[in-house]
């Protein structure tokens, strides 16, 4: 997996990005990659810093650096709890006249599935 666009801190073994914690030897291809979701699961972090070969300064330091630039937040997607916060995103109750959209496709194949595009004018 390659590292995301947007990098903040890169260490020796490790780099801190738009993603998380990334590994900067691509050839392991992402499997010890730390997401901003499970950042501060602290069983999670501390699993992959006892894998071998984990360089553990780096490692902290990269911890540290991510963890002061992603804060803590109760939602699951971090990112949208910072619009939120900035007001880029405006939260509507859904009324109960108008019921939610909802996907009905559970137990069926998606070739199965009525196609739909958006056709400009």
């Amino acid at each position: 997996m390659a590292l995301h666009r947007d990098i903040f801190w890169v260490g020796r073994q490790w780099a801190v990005t738009g993603a998380g914690i990334q590994a900067v030897d691509q050839r392991l291809r992402g499997v010890l990659d730390i997401g901003i979701a499970r950042l501060w699961d602290d069983a999670y972090v501390q699993s992959r810093r006892a894998k071998p070969g984990v360089n553990v300064e780096d490692f902290d330091k990269a911890v540290t650096v991510a963890r002061e630039r992603f804060a803590e937040t109760p939602e699951s997607a971090p990112l949208v709890a910072q619009l939120k916060t900035l007001g880029v995103i405006e939260t509507h109750a859904v009324s109960p006249a108008e019921p939610a959209m909802q996907l009905r496709a559970e137990g069926k194949l998606a070739r199965f599935l009525p196609q739909w595009r958006v056709r400009r004018q």
